[in-house]
């Protein structure tokens, strides 16, 4: 359904990541990918801007992707999305 583009910068920071967080960032990514309607669990529209943050819960630690729809309004009709940068 979505196709998703990763930068450099988020490449770099999925590789420092433990093996159960990128599983996590994985399964995010294909929920992104798969899903039409992405829940707000996964990703959510920043506040005043066109951009979105994909989001991981792993134990107390939280991880939080800025992503970007590339050929649409918003994530939701967008079929080009790209992960831009982690934290």
């Amino acid at each position: 359904m979505r196709e998703i583009f990763k930068t450099y910068e988020f490449e770099a920071f999925l590789n420092e990541l433990d093996d159960r967080t990128r599983t996590k960032f994985d399964y995010a990514i294909e929920i992104v990918m798969t899903i039409k309607v992405i829940p707000a669990k996964f990703v959510k529209k920043l506040t005043g801007s066109k951009f979105y943050e994909l989001r991981v819960s792993v134990g107390f630690n939280e991880y939080r992707t800025i992503i970007f729809s590339i050929d649409a309004q918003n994530v939701i009709e967008a079929t080009k999305i790209i992960l831009i940068n982690g934290f």
